[in-house]
Parts: C-alpha cells; structure tokens; sequence
C-alpha cells in the first residue's frame, strides 16, 4: 500500500499542470518529505526489526532508544555519530597552527609548515561561514589543510565566528571586508607577497568572488589565483534548495530578521537535511530510536551537527540578491563597498571544482561561473556529493575526477572529458604549484611584529556554540 501510494503521489505531482519550474520542484520536494517520512519502517507497529530487536534484546533496545530519544530532545539534534567521539582541537582540526589575528567577525590562522622549504606564494583559504572551518581539517588522513602543507604551501585559514545576537546587524559587505579583503591584507603583511592564491568552499567561494570582485573593481591586482569548489556564481542551475526561496520565504525573511536578528543555525542544518531525509533524518530515528543503536563515529557527520547561526541582514541580502533574483552574474546590477561587482574583472586563472551527485551546488551549475570569469579557468568534475566529493583524501584515494577542455556548456564538456581514478587533490597540488612560485626556505615562526600569535589552532572562534 505504502509503494503503490507513494507512486501516485509522484504520478500526481508530476501531472499537475504548472507554468513554473520552481513551483513544480517545490511540489516535488514535499511531496518526497511526506513519502519518506510516511514509510512503514519509521514507525514501531510496521518495522519487524523493531519488533525482533526488542525481542532478542528483552527489551533493552526500546529503554536504549528512549534513552537515546531523549538525550537528542535536549541537545536539539539528532545524532549522527556516537556522541562524545570527536572534539575539535583533541582529534579534529589539529594540524599545527596559529591565529595570528582576529577582529569581530574572524580569526585567521596561520599553518606551520612541515616540509624544510615552501613555495614562495602562500595560499589564504575562505570556508563556508554557514559551517565550521574544520570540515578542511578533519582528522590527519582526511585534512585538506594538512595535505596541503604536506606538499610544500603555506596555508592561512579564515575561522568565521558564529554568531550571537550582538552581531546580528552584520551584513553581506561586513562579511567581505572583515572577511577576505582583511584577510588578504594580513596574508600579504605576514609574507610580504602582494598576491596571495585563494581558494573558497560552497558560500565562502561565493564570498571570496564577491571579495575579489571589490578589489578588482578598484583598480587592485588582489590576488594571483582563485580556487572555487562547490560554488556557485551563477544561481539560475541552483539545485534543490532553490526550489524552498521564492519570493514569500524571502520577504518574510527580510520583514523578521532582514534588519536585525540572527537566524539559529539549527534551523540551517534541518533545512540541509530535509533535502536529503532517508539518508540525513528517518535513518537515525530508526537506529536511534527504535532499534536503540549508537551511530558510529563519522568526522563528517559530527561536522554536520556543529551548527552555526547566521546574521540576517546578510541572510536576507544573499537570498533576495543570489539566489531569488540572480544579480551576481550581472555585470554592474550590485554595488558592494562602493563598487559595482563585474566577475568579468576578476582575470586571474582559475580553478573550479563541482562534484558530480551535489544536490545543493549541481555541478552544472557550477558550470556556469566559466561564462562569468575573466581569466582563465580549469574545470574539475569530481565524483560524489557536495562533501565526500571534495573531502576526497589522497591517503584512501578513492573515487574518480574529470578533467578536460573548453566548451559551451556543462553536457557538452561531459562528453568530452577525461576520467582520472583518484583524488582530485593531486590535480589541483599540481595545478597550484604551478602558480606559487619557487621554493624558499619555510618560514621559522608564525606571523610577524605587527601580527603576533594570539593563540594555538583551532583558535576560540571554531568551539563557539550557537547561542540562539
């Protein structure tokens, strides 16, 4: 009954006539939100394992998963990894470093090196400010970070602060000046290069554009290289969440926190769940709680729950502006700090990274910012999703990437591209080597006079709880 219910369902959503695309896939996600919720397995009356579980266990499976039940209503979150398994600077995000400045909004740390020389031009990385930086730095194996500085590069890291109600008037040109253009200007103080390489992850690749697009809108010659992964520049292929931002949510959005107000980052991570719900919600209530099962330890998945919150004014800025009606890919459409954004200014080379089962950057989406850039670019099709594509360790090297040339459009460069077995990794090491200059003696401390170490990486910022 459940099969045959959940295919009409689908049958209907899919024969309702409907004159907008949006409006179409928006019936499409909730119809899959009630059909995964309605399956029989979710419940105890209709999932034998319950039933056998609780009766080889005499019943101890059921007091576990009330146990467990409770304890995820008090945390606010379901547990996807055994609790108490991971902590951030005991065995995630321990690769050796130092914050060698902060202000209100970001610390920025600073890598030791472990090789004896370094290529020359050092390499400032801009994470997502929708999660915690350490998902570039999980556990040694299947740190970016590390393996970065493994081969040679001088790594700087931007750790966004997660904030509390004092910072929730923070807009998106607060984001980008005390962000990346701060940054930037320590990187080139501490090293004494004028032109660092970047890289930016999903919205901090957005971010760092957006960034870079001010200093070249300036005259300025901001940086050498820029690396987005998963990000988009272009939202018109914007994947399934796309399909939640229409003008309603985001008009409401703007009239509840739009000028002040923080949305919590709870509310975040359920919205990134629900778009995938067998796999990120109904599988944990199962084990959790019907089958009273403790999740294995997974780096990811702790990284997943570390929620953080946002600051409306910017929230409400990126949806209306990006997402809602797409500005960015317009040449002089926005004006931030002063300047009209063109990408078409941002001419330094470029390498761009999609994964090929991302639901929340689809890769041909991603496909898109190569129309957008004024230099020249490189782009990568990396197998998985949006996280286990791009935190693709070299030490397991599993999975495929892409490479190949030019072409007018994402399918047409599919067909044409060559399949490599392995990390992408390896490629973009290669790719960046070849833009970082000689090697030079590594560097015998962190920072200098003017930026001096505060304190040891991870840094205060990244174990900051959301408070709202």
């Amino acid at each position: 009954a459940y099969a045959l219910n959940s295919a009409f369902m689908r049958e209907c959503v899919e024969a309702t006539p409907v004159a907008d695309g949006r409006a179409k896939d928006r019936m499409r996600y909730l119809s899959k939100q009630m059909i995964e919720a309605m399956s029989p397995a979710n419940f105890a009356a209709t999932n034998p394992e319950f039933i056998q579980t609780a009766l080889r266990t005499e019943g101890e499976s059921i007091r576990k998963g009330m146990e467990n039940l409770l304890r995820d209503l008090q945390q606010g979150y379901i547990s996807m990894s055994t609790p108490g398994a991971f902590e951030v600077g005991r065995n995630l995000a321990v690769t050796p470093g130092s914050v060698v400045f902060e202000n209100t909004l970001i610390q920025l740390i600073q890598y030791a090196p472990l090789t004896a020389k370094v290529h020359a031009k050092p390499l400032l990385i801009i994470p997502p400010c929708i999660n915690k930086y350490y998902l570039m730095d999980l556990q040694p194996e299947n740190s970016l970070v590390r393996y970065l500085v493994e081969q040679g590069f001088t790594v700087f890291l931007v750790s966004w602060r997660n904030p509390d109600d004092s910072m929730g008037t923070l807009t998106w040109e607060n984001y980008l000046s005390l962000g990346p253009l701060t940054a930037l200007e320590v990187v080139r103080d501490i090293t004494g290069d004028m032109q660092p390489n970047t890289l930016g992850f999903c919205v901090g690749g957005t971010i760092l554009a957006s960034a870079l697009a001010v200093a070249c809108g300036r005259g300025e010659k901001p940086a050498a290289s820029m690396a987005l992964l998963t990000t988009l520049l272009d939202f018109s292929d914007a994947g399934e969440l796309a399909c939640l931002i229409d003008e309603g949510m985001v008009a409401a959005r703007e009239a509840s926190i739009g000028r002040g107000g923080v949305l919590p980052g709870r509310e975040l991570a359920q919205t990134f769940s629900s778009l995938r719900p067998n796999d990120l919600i109904w599988n944990y209530v199962v084990g959790n709680y019907l089958k009273g099962e403790t999740p294995p330890p997974f780096d990811i998945l702790h990284w997943n729950c570390d929620s953080t919150n946002l600051p409306g004014p910017f929230l409400a800025w990126y949806l209306r502006n990006l997402y809602l009606e797409n500005s960015l890919r317009v040449p002089g459409k926005l004006e931030v700090l002063g300047v009209r954004l063109d990408l078409g200014k941002i001419d330094m080379p470029a390498y761009l990274l999609a994964t090929s089962e991302d639901h929340i950057v689809p890769w041909t989406g991603a496909y898109l910012a190569r129309g957008l850039l004024g230099g020249e670019t490189t782009f990568v099709l990396g197998a998985s999703g949006h996280v286990a594509g791009t935190i693709n360790p070299v030490s397991k090297d599993k999975r495929s990437h892409w490479t190949g040339g030019d072409a007018s459009n994402a399918l047409e460069w599919r067909a044409g591209a060559t399949e490599h077995p392995g990390s992408w990794w390896k490629h973009y090491a290669a790719w960046l080597a070849g833009k970082s200059g000689k090697k030079v003696a590594a560097p015998k401390a962190p920072g200098n006079a003017r930026h001096t170490v505060i304190e040891a990486a991870p840094g205060r910022y990244v174990k900051g709880l959301a408070t709202t």
